[in-house]
């Protein structure tokens, strides 16, 4: 299975380079951030007519996540168990959720595609809602993995957190006055790993990163963070043939802020034929 997960900031706007994407670089599971859009409004067409099946999780022109698979998913989720929601000025267990997370299981693996909340500022309230959001995720995490410690689990998307110092290079994301960097948010990501997550990409591609902000020249300058990830439970892991970060997507016309990430999984098992062929669902 070759895995991929891109914050394509505006699917409609993009379609066109995204299905060209997927179908070159034989794509089999594509999870997708930022959709912007409602369900009724994405370019479904487009995919399928690719050999794609979609499922789509949008209400507005905000947030939004969907999952393009060769395979049809199965177990389809648009949120995961006690994930919060939010609003302005809005409190509580009730506040109505984002689009923000969906899963679904395809080719024996636990898809979510996850756009982790922005958090803002770190005084604002997004940034305790992001927190929030990510406790709830690492408890789902655990109890899953707890409950089935082989599962494989891939939770995969824009985190919106650069975990280590490597993992940020632009000058303006300062620990002690910006969101992405400050301890909660690295403490949150080391307690999704502490849950049996392993980050899949870094051992194979240690350096290079997934985002560029538009202003200042920050692609030219390699001014980027890395906060595109694809973490795998120890099957995932231990599955891992390949990993590759697609810097070139963010050149072009109308490219997204973020690249594409991609992973190889060999999937098959000690009992499965001996056939080194890539899995083409």
């Amino acid at each position: 299975m070759r895995l991929a997960t891109w914050n394509v900031n505006s699917i409609r706007a993009r379609v066109d380079r995204i299905v060209d994407f997927a179908v070159r670089e034989h794509i089999d599971v594509l999870a997708m951030q930022e959709i912007k859009c409602k369900v009724d409004q994405f370019p479904f067409d487009a995919f399928e007519d690719a050999g794609f099946h979609v499922e789509a999780h949008g209400f507005s022109q905000w947030n939004g996540v969907a999952i393009a698979s060769r395979e049809q998913p199965t177990d389809v989720r648009h949120a995961f168990p006690g994930m919060p929601g939010f609003a302005k000025d809005h409190t509580g267990p009730d506040a109505p959720q984002e689009a923000r997370a969906l899963g679904a299981t395809i080719g024996g693996v636990e898809v979510w595609s996850l756009y982790v909340p922005n958090g803002r500022a770190l005084e604002d309230p997004h940034y305790f809602y992001k927190l929030e959001w990510l406790e709830a995720l690492r408890g789902y995490t655990a109890q899953t993995l707890t409950q089935n410690p082989d599962l494989a689990l891939a939770l995969v998307g824009d985190f919106n957190i650069a975990p280590t110092d490597a993992d940020n290079g632009d000058p303006t994301v300062v620990q002690g006055f910006s969101t992405h960097v400050s301890g909660p948010e690295r403490e949150a990501f080391a307690a999704l790993e502490a849950a049996g997550l392993q980050d899949v990409v870094r051992p194979l591609v240690p350096t290079g990163y997934t985002y560029w902000d538009y202003k200042r020249l920050r692609f030219p300058r390699n001014e980027g963070m890395r906060i595109d990830f694809v973490l795998g439970s120890h099957a995932v892991a231990e599955a891992v043939a390949g990993a590759s970060i697609h810097r070139d997507e963010r050149k072009g016309e109308l490219p997204s802020d973020h690249v594409p990430v991609v992973v190889d999984l060999d999937l098959t098992g000690p009992d499965d034929d001996d056939d080194d062929r890539p899995m083409i669902f």
